[in-house]
């Protein structure tokens, strides 16, 4: 029950979604359509990649020690007994001065220890056979790729929660996994609420704007992974929105609402959790933009009560929603990363608590610089357009100068843990 509203730090509030016992669920999909999702399972290596010494080169396999006088001036002469490609192996067994002519990635025939590339060597006939002679001594294992190498058996590949990129599904391929167990995509219900909203196709008209927070959280929803699913807009009525929502519930896994979570007379998310029954986690917490972005839990779901304001809005989703997200896909690495860069321009506004700044990052000689994008208002929309990052700015300070250090939150790069 939404009782008073009393700030906490932003790592409690972190700390009070992610301690929650959500848990992801699998499903097994065709290998084909698996790009994008997340691993619901660590791959191992079920067998040797290589899985057998093979040739990494088209030349002739061949026994080292009979090239050991092999010279310039002196070549030695073997006899070519077999050919093979790739697989394919071979039939027979070399004796002494015999090759094996091979092809890249066949097995390296049972007798031999070398392979010769074929530009190394000259080849005729004799006598309605083949031969090669070679001017160079070659050492036992050279061009060899070994049993092994790559990947032996038992190897942990890839961990659980991954993303399946182009290098992940050719590894998948290699270790027979024609169905591929997956992350379920978890089903996020978005409502914007007010009546001063407008769709996008719509004209402006007095006293209305356009809803532009709901197709941002259905992008950043997309980005963690998970699916969107857009309810439409809330009316500023408490029994329809209280039955818009407690359908909205049966059918999500998560309910991000945008707007209704302050104190004026048609903000009705607070009363909502209260006749739910829902737990409230928290109702505001010390930062800007987005102190009153609120979380609550029901019957095991996630219920986001995030600003109206756009920038607030995105900041309270990359925050809280996020992370969570991100864990029931079985991501290791649920937070953005972090780091530290150099601040281009004052930023002399005092900060009464923990500020998150939309700014662009640029690398210069090893070394991160970061500026604001754009008007650092809870209500702007374009400083979000560019901005790849948070400054992080702790509360209590009286503003920052160009050249100070600041902690950033990177929104461009998976990494590791945040705060």
């Amino acid at each position: 029950m939404v009782e008073r509203r009393k700030p906490i730090p932003v790592q409690e509030a972190i700390d009070k979604v992610m301690t929650l016992s959500y848990e992801g669920a699998t499903e097994i999909i065709p290998l084909s359509e698996c790009d994008g999702r997340h691993l619901s399972v660590d791959v191992r290596a079920d067998h040797d990649v290589p899985p057998f010494d093979r040739s990494p080169y088209d030349g002739f396999a061949i026994r080292a020690e009979d090239t050991y006088k092999a010279g310039q001036d002196s070549p030695v002469t073997l006899e070519v007994i077999e050919e093979i490609g790739a697989g394919t192996v071979a039939t027979k067994f070399p004796q002494a001065n015999q090759a094996i002519r091979i092809m890249t990635g066949a097995p390296i025939p049972e007798g031999t220890n070398a392979v010769i590339m074929l530009e190394l060597v000259q080849e005729f006939k004799e006598e309605a056979k083949d031969f090669i002679k070679i001017k160079r001594k070659i050492t036992k294992g050279d061009n060899l790729s070994l049993q092994g190498e790559d990947t032996k058996k038992g190897t942990n590949l890839i961990e659980k929660g991954s993303i399946v990129t182009p290098g992940v599904k050719a590894l998948l391929a290699t270790f027979g996994y024609a169905q591929v167990p997956v992350a379920v995509k978890p089903e996020v219900g978005i409502f914007a609420t007010g009546t001063e909203l407008l769709d996008p196709e719509e004209a402006l008209e007095p006293g209305k704007i356009r809803n532009s927070n709901s197709p941002m959280i259905e992008g950043q929803v997309k980005d963690a992974g998970a699916n969107p699913l857009y309810f439409g807009k809330l009316d500023d009525d408490f029994e329809t929105c209280f039955s818009s929502v407690k359908k909205a519930l049966e059918k999500v896994d998560f309910l991000i609402t945008t707007g209704g979570v302050s104190v004026g007379d048609y903000d009705y998310l607070p009363a909502i959790y209260e006749k739910l029954g829902a737990t409230v986690l928290f109702n505001k917490v010390g930062m800007r933009p987005g102190s009153v972005t609120t979380v609550a839990e029901w019957n095991g779901k996630l219920l986001f009560g995030l600003s109206g304001n756009p920038s607030a809005c995105f900041v309270g989703f990359e925050l809280f929603a996020r992370p969570i997200l991100k864990r029931a896909l079985f991501s290791q690495f649920p937070y953005r990363a972090k780091s530290m860069g150099t601040l281009l321009t004052d930023f002399p506004k005092p900060n009464p608590f923990t500020r998150f700044v939309r700014c662009r990052t640029e690398e210069r000689e090893g070394r991160i610089f970061v500026k604001p994008t754009g008007l650092d208002k809870s209500g702007s929309v374009t400083s979000l357009a560019e901005a790849n990052a948070f400054a992080v700015l702790p509360g209590g300070t009286r503003g920052f100068k160009a050249g100070d250090l600041v902690d950033l939150l990177h929104l461009r790069d998976a990494g590791s843990e945040y705060l």
